[in-house]
């Protein structure tokens, strides 16, 4: 799989359109806001740029990036107001792979610009140029010393490929029967992904850390798993929903053994061993936010949002309605016996001068 090629969210404003799906990544940003505006106005405060330059790595094709950038105006026009500094620029830079929706993301603009004109009322004047920019942010992306504020929400825990270690030395799929790490699973299989998310996410500290200026900041959020590092039930149910379509003679059993998810949810450990040893950053907050789901139907549109366009390139278009429809009956039996819960870290961190 060439994960460049296939992962992307699922374009558009329809019905099953990932901008119509993305409820909870937009409630876990409303209930991180706090860190955010800390961040930010701890930087403005440092560094009083003139203009303040931001990328938003991962932006997707929803509302949600547009939601934060409003977050980040207000709060730098707070600072700028305790310190009665005129407010700056902005120069935002909304990135994605190639592949990624960004018409409609560029469509939300003006709905945009109306909100911020509502929060902050008809005579507030804000010089904000927003741009985009494709590609992978396991690259460089900007020049040295140009970025003073990194943003990612709900990006991180994308692989840049999808581990290597997963096909034994006969050739046998590992993971036969799985996408993601299970229950089933031997342990090669989830020390691979835990190898290949150490070498990804130390390559992103490095490279942000050549395009931030000394003393930039960034804000990450990303799916997180806890330190027991238990299997996730979300793509546990979604295998089963898959086997059950191989027992039925709907997906066939070898591509379904050999397809592993790009994805891996890190503890809060995993984050911070990989910074401390990388040593130029200094970490201000990492913490997990615990969220429980109570409806089937949220839960499997949201994740069929995500990983449609990758499924549909590997099995084919035709199984993605009936697929979600088994998907979200197993969520709603699941739930009837016990909880469902996700778990998000949220992290925040300098470049040392």
């Amino acid at each position: 799989m060439e994960v460049e090629k296939v992962l992307r969210m699922r374009e558009g404003t329809g019905k099953a359109s990932y901008a119509n799906n993305s409820q909870y990544q937009g409630r876990a940003i409303a209930n991180t806001r706090t860190v955010l505006e800390e961040s930010i106005q701890e930087l403005y405060r440092a560094k009083l740029p003139e203009c303040l330059m931001i990328a938003d790595l991962g932006c997707s094709a929803g509302p949600n990036a547009l939601k934060v950038l409003l977050d980040m105006i207000d709060s730098v026009d707070i600072a700028c107001r305790s310190l009665n500094h005129k407010l700056p620029e902005f120069q935002v830079f909304l990135n994605d792979l190639p592949g990624n929706d960004f018409n409609t993301m560029f469509r939300l603009l003006p709905s945009f610009w109306e909100n911020l004109q509502e929060k902050k009322g008809s005579d507030f004047e804000v010089a904000c140029f927003v741009s985009g920019t494709p590609g992978s942010f396991y690259e460089r992306l900007f020049p040295n010393n140009f970025l003073h504020f990194v943003y990612s929400s709900y990006s991180l825990h994308w692989l840049s490929q999808v581990p290597k270690g997963l096909v034994g030395d006969n050739g046998e799929h590992l993971n036969k029967g799985n996408i993601y790490i299970s229950k089933t699973s031997p342990p090669e299989v989830g020390k691979a992904y835990q190898d290949q998310f150490e070498r990804d996410f130390t390559l992103f500290l490095r490279l942000r850390l050549q395009e931030l200026v000394p003393g930039g900041r960034m804000v990450l959020i990303m799916l997180a798993t806890s330190e027991s590092r238990e299997a996730s039930i979300f793509w546990e149910l979604l295998s089963m929903a898959m086997r059950d379509m191989v027992s039925e003679g709907l997906i066939e059993e070898e591509k379904l053994d050999a397809f592993n998810l790009p994805l891996y949810r890190a503890s809060a450990g995993e984050v911070k061993e990989v910074v401390e040893r990388e040593g130029s950053l200094t970490l201000h907050h990492l913490h997990t936010w615990t969220s429980k789901w109570d409806n089937p139907k949220l839960l499997a549109d949201t994740i069929r949002a995500i990983v449609e366009p990758m499924l549909a390139s590997e099995f084919g278009e035709a199984i993605i309605d009936d697929l979600f429809r088994r998907y979200q009956e197993k969520i709603r039996n699941f739930i009837a016996m016990d909880n469902l819960e996700s778990r998000t870290l949220i992290i925040s961190m300098s470049k040392k001068a």
